[in-house]
């Protein structure tokens, strides 16, 4: 059993980013009142020892922040330690090189395996890249979201081995937004990951929105960045053609999504987010896809948000700690 430390915030809904964006505030009257305070997110992976809350703390302290909330966890006779630490500052007092100065120096003090540090306001949104086959509704979504700001993401492409005609509702979407659509057709023998690879060179992390295609060992050692996928959960597992069809003659009782990074083994790379939905006889089938699709639609949002919030960190050979 794990044993979980976690220091609580006083803020309301700390752990509700999708209905509290991260804004600069401004301190009320007086001589502070041109001082501008921001968000920064800071996460910590390493070696267990005494003392690293509070040097931590002193960190942010010491610069003038104030830590909204922490999480922290300790794996039980394991010797790890993760922290996620959500802090406000004024970057006038706590410059952003001094920012990554200090923590760089907690980092080598005790031998961290990882420390990252994000202003969302100050820092550029991650770059991605979207692939996708014939299924729209994983991708649809996000490109709403992203227009509504409800993804901190910057869309550099979507990449499909689908061709959608000129007045599709995709393409006039990523037309009036500048988005390039790239079609690739892919066979079994030609994969074209090499002209992927090209397009996607500079992206920070990629999704696969509903993309029906098998990358390689070779194409995710060379990209080198993560890879997000979704994938459904019909219980049990079905196999071949249309899944869907198949789960709801045999009158499943469960339903689910999963949302993972890619590796070389298909479907099972380390999780990120899950979701799960009871179905039952009222349904048909329409109304059995259209739930399905929905558990995919918000288990890649929500995987991608966590994502962009530093909020999932590995664990282990095959497991993620999610804050």
């Amino acid at each position: 059993m794990a044993l979980t430390r976690r220091i609580s915030s006083s803020i309301p809904h700390y752990f509700g980013f999708a209905e509290r964006s991260f804004k600069s505030y401004k301190l009320p009257g007086g001589p502070s009142s041109s001082s501008s305070l921001t968000h920064g997110i800071h996460v910590f992976h390493c070696p267990d020892q005494v003392g690293i809350v509070a040097k931590l703390s002193e960190c942010i302290a010491s610069r003038g922040g104030n830590i909204l909330g922490a999480d922290i966890f300790v794996p039980e006779k394991k010797n790890v330690f993760y922290s996620r630490n959500e802090f406000l500052f004024d970057p006038v007092k706590w410059p952003r090189e001094q920012m990554d100065e200090d923590f760089l120096n907690l980092s080598k003090l005790f031998s961290a395996t990882r420390s990252v540090v994000r202003v969302p306001d100050l820092d550029p949104k991650f770059k991605i890249g979207i692939l996708a086959s014939k299924q729209d509704h994983c991708l649809v979504d996000l490109l709403h979201r992203w227009q509504e700001g409800r993804l901190p993401v910057e869309i550099t492409c979507v990449i499909s081995n689908h061709e959608r005609g000129p007045n599709t509702h995709v393409i006039r979407f990523l037309e009036r937004n500048n988005i390039p659509y790239h079609y690739l057709n892919t066979t079994k023998e030609n994969k074209r990951e090499g002209e992927i690879l090209e397009l996607v060179l500079d992206t920070d992390f990629l999704v696969l929105a509903r993309y029906m295609q098998i990358l390689s060992g070779n194409f995710l050692r060379t990209y080198g960045k993560d890879v997000i996928n979704i994938h459904h959960g019909l219980l049990p597992s079905f196999k071949g053609g249309n899944p869907s069809k198949q789960a709801f003659d045999a009158g499943v009782k469960l339903i689910g999504a999963t949302s993972h990074f890619v590796t070389e083994e298909l479907d099972s790379g380390p999780i990120i987010e899950q979701m799960v939905e009871r179905v039952s006889h009222r349904d048909n089938l329409e109304s059995f896809v259209q739930k399905s699709e929905n558990l995919e639609r918000q288990c890649l949002a929500k995987a991608m948000r966590s994502y962009c919030e530093l909020r999932v960190l590995p664990y282990e050979e095959n497991r993620t700690v999610v804050f």
